[in-house]
């Protein structure tokens, strides 16, 4: 069972009608970058708990997770209701193997994300230990609309903070913009576009990729790179070039 604390909401951030971030204050235990904790409310006099990456390093002295609300959800649109001063529950304790310790040496390491699970990939880059063991890294946000790229200039103060190492690569599906690449991720790998986009490839000589996002991305992402490129699921007892991140 988990081991809750209670925290407090300092900051709230409405990006969008159905995006926003919290920022609590809360006496959680240390935690490794890439892993998530829960989040809770009681609500009539039941727990509504629900898993949530952090966004912020575990340096910070804030936690910070991104959210989005889901209408007919039984906890986010509640937590979209918070204010600055309200309390909400929090595991003392993070879960979670979405961690740099269980990824192999790479020369490229790949961060394809989805919405709001680009968060541990911000929590990794901003703490920015262990990184070392790459040569390259990219960092692919893909989103519905341009207006949901929320974290767009935090990468980009991480991308001129890794001067060279980090590539930014953004993906907008439901509307063409100048800056970011139209489509799905699995079709734009498949096409070759973001590979050429980002002047990097996939492949299982030199690359490792780090999966975080919509279940169905992460599906046809790993399918694709196992049958077009030769890319296998990365497991402790069996490495592999594909790491990925599900707790929904």
């Amino acid at each position: 069972m988990a081991d809750w604390v209670s925290g407090k909401v300092t900051r709230v951030d409405n990006w969008t009608d159905g995006l926003f971030s919290l920022i609590i204050q809360a006496p959680v235990r240390s935690f490794t970058a890439g892993q998530f904790a829960k989040l809770a409310l009681d609500v009539d006099g039941e727990r509504v708990q629900r898993a949530y990456s952090y966004v912020n390093s575990p340096d910070s002295s804030e936690l910070e997770f991104y959210l989005v609300k889901v209408p007919e959800g039984k906890l986010s649109p509640k937590l979209h209701q918070l204010k600055v001063g309200d309390d909400i529950l929090v595991t003392q304790d993070a879960a979670g193997f979405f961690v740099l310790e269980e990824v192999p040496v790479a020369d490229t390491l790949w961060m394809l994300s989805t919405g709001t699970a680009i968060g541990p990939f911000l929590s990794i880059l901003q703490l920015g230990q262990d990184l070392e063991r790459f040569n390259h890294i990219v960092l692919v946000h893909a989103v519905r609309y341009n207006q949901d790229l929320n974290y767009l200039p935090l990468m980009r103060e991480l991308e001129k903070r890794y001067a060279g190492k980090l590539r930014i690569q953004t993906i907008v599906s439901r509307e063409k913009t100048t800056d970011s690449l139209h489509g799905r991720i699995p079709a734009l790998i498949e096409s070759g576009e973001l590979e050429s986009s980002v002047g990097l490839t996939i492949n299982p000589e030199n690359s490792h990729v780090m999966l975080c996002g919509n279940p169905q991305m992460a599906k046809d992402t790993q399918q694709l790179l196992k049958q077009q490129r030769g890319m296998l699921k990365h497991l402790r007892r069996k490495p592999g070039h594909i790491t990925t991140e599900q707790y929904w």
